[in-house]
């Protein structure tokens, strides 16, 4: 107690601050989304997003060189997939020749030690731009689940290191193991997303994939509520992250970031298996916009960020500031 402990002491300079500081960020902590399109030489910035891009294959594996230089040795990636290619079987998402599989490829063939986690769900097929396939004016999970289990060992046999299911289907990570490992892709691991919240944090990545529910003559649901998860519940997430690494998920995943720091913890302390975060595009957003106007010092609010995602639990970040959050640890 007082005056015999100073918190202060450990406080006084730099140099003993970062002696005892308690936790730490790398490049190696990061994952960086990307988004991919048709064509040859594309690359169109995403207004919502200011500095990420949709690009081609060729200038994404490009990019991907340039990330594995700076230190960071995971990809998220996505496609935008043109309309005439939408429907409610999501049967393009496992075309072995269709653009995942295709960007898959190339970026294992260029530098094949970063690891690829291509996003499984099946909104940017649907017509309806929701994550599972319409029946009777619902999302049907069962026959999603069939579909995505199609989609998940296309990825694997593309060369996919890890396939990533982000649609929040119940029981699909049991069914993807089961299906990855009776295709011979034992080896292919399985990031889940967990307790992904029904979140208006999602805005400017639905803009960049064109994947938000689509008003129709139909009877479809307006939003995604019914499989994403309420964002008044903490207790659900445990139980959705404890029920993953049980059906054989290596990687559980919080979506979003920072306003689910309480979560990320419940979830670190409740499962034996790492922890992932998705620091997503409406925060990355927010603190371009800030950073734009001079409200807030853009690169502060970003390190702070990333390390308090850290702090909380993640034992890996998925992060639209990855690279330029790498540049800076480099220096």
């Amino acid at each position: 107690m007082f005056p015999l402990h100073r918190g202060r002491r450990l406080r006084q300079n730099e140099s003993i601050r970062s002696l005892v500081r308690e936790t730490s960020l790398s490049p190696e902590d990061f994952m960086f989304p990307m988004f991919i399109v048709e064509g040859k030489n594309q690359e169109i910035e995403i207004p919502s997003m200011p500095g990420i891009f949709r690009r081609s294959i060729d200038l994404t594996v490009k990019e991907v060189k340039e990330l594995f230089d700076l230190g960071i040795r995971a990809v998220n990636i996505y496609v935008k997939v043109n309309d005439d290619l939408k429907d409610n079987t999501g049967k393009e998402a496992w075309n072995a020749n269709g653009l995942m599989q295709n960007a898959i490829r190339a970026i294992k063939a260029v530098v094949p030690e970063m690891i690829v986690m291509p996003d499984v769900a099946l909104d940017p097929y649907s017509m309806y731009g929701h994550d599972g396939i319409i029946k009777n004016g619902e999302v049907e999970n069962d026959s999603t689940v069939n579909a995505l289990v199609k989609m998940a060992i296309s990825h694997a046999e593309a060369g996919a290191d890890f396939v990533a299911p982000s649609d929040m289907m119940d029981g699909r990570i049991l069914r993807m193991r089961e299906g990855l490992d009776a295709a011979g892709f034992t080896n292919v691991g399985i990031m889940s997303y967990s307790a992904k919240y029904a979140s208006a944090f999602y805005g400017p990545f639905r803009d960049a994939l064109d994947s938000a529910p689509r008003q129709t003559t139909e009877v479809v649901p307006t939003d995604k509520k019914t499989y994403q998860m309420d964002y008044a519940n903490r207790i659900e997430a445990i139980k959705e992250a404890v029920w993953d690494a049980e059906e054989g998920a290596d990687i559980v995943m919080v979506k979003p970031g920072t306003a689910y720091l309480d979560i990320v913890r419940e979830v670190k302390d409740n499962v034996n298996i790492p922890v992932a975060v998705f620091h997503v595009s409406g925060e990355y957003a927010m603190i371009k916009a800030a950073a734009e106007k001079g409200w807030l010092d853009h690169d502060k609010i970003m390190m702070e960020q990333l390390m308090c995602i850290k702090r909380a639990g993640a034992s890996l970040i998925s992060t639209y500031f990855a690279k330029e959050a790498a540049i800076l640890l480099n220096k």
